[in-house]
């Protein structure tokens, strides 16, 4: 039995109601990402883990930009206030878009947003999480699209409270070669999330990525956070949601 646990992303599953999530709690997926503030008590009081939330505004302009520095330190320390208090492990943040910066000089900005505030991150004991995603279908110009940036990135910060979100459903865009290069690079990865390729959708036969294999690698390499499922149901979303738990079964 893996040591790892499984979890929704709220905004691909949002049309669900309170009940239906009893039925999402009831497969054995056991967490949440990324639900507005206003669902934390009812969602919890279901049984559920508040596993992440945005740490700061926004995806496209981000910590690579020196001049958003004090607005994101500002805005993360209010996130990991709020992280404690409801006992979330993880805040996401974002490198931002390129916007004419080379890869060098995205990656030294970067560094130096992560550096103001990841003392406060080690002693509130929440995981600041930096989400690798594609450029070429999702997000074009984000900087931080491959995991050798981010691997860069994480492991000049050097704190156990800074790690990447490796997406695979990104990286495989980007990438492919994902176990090996989860493999190589597992000790910088904090947080996992899924979707089927092509289209973002179920993590089923009709995409390419074959998810057994990725859930047992990532079981053989000890990993005991969560793997959060962000993707865009065709099917229904408990059948769906059934495929994906089974999937990561290990």
């Amino acid at each position: 039995m893996s040591k790892y646990k499984q979890a929704v992303a709220y905004w691909a599953f949002s049309k669900l109601d309170a009940a239906a999530y009893q039925q999402v709690f009831e497969i054995g997926i056991t967490g949440v990402e990324m639900p507005p503030r206003d669902q934390f008590e009812e969602l919890r009081d279901i049984g559920f883990t508040i596993v992440s939330i945005g740490g700061h505004q926004s995806l496209q302009d981000g910590l690579n930009k020196p001049s958003n520095h004090t607005r994101i330190a500002n805005e993360l320390r209010a996130n990991l206030e709020l992280a404690k208090q409801f006992q979330i492990p993880n805040l996401i943040v974002f490198s931002g878009n390129r916007n004419g910066l080379s890869d060098e000089v995205g990656a030294q900005n970067t560094i130096e947003g992560l550096n103001l505030v990841k003392k406060d991150a080690e002693e509130a004991g929440v995981t600041l999480v930096m989400e690798l995603l594609n450029s070429k279908v999702n997000h074009p110009d984000y900087q931080c699209d491959h995991t050798a940036w981010g691997v860069e990135v994480v492991a000049a910060v050097d704190s156990p409270r800074v790690k990447l979100l490796y997406d695979i459903y990104h990286m495989q865009i980007m990438e492919g070669d994902l176990i090996r290069t989860i493999r190589q690079n597992f000790a910088h990865i904090g947080h996992f999330h899924t979707a089927g390729n092509p289209g973002r959708n179920d993590l089923d036969e009709n995409q390419e990525i074959f998810y057994p294999a990725i859930a047992r690698a990532i079981d053989e390499l000890g990993y005991e956070g969560w793997i959060g499922h962000e993707y865009g149901p065709k099917k229904d979303p408990f059948e769906s949601l059934r495929e994906a738990q089974a999937a990561f079964e290990v």
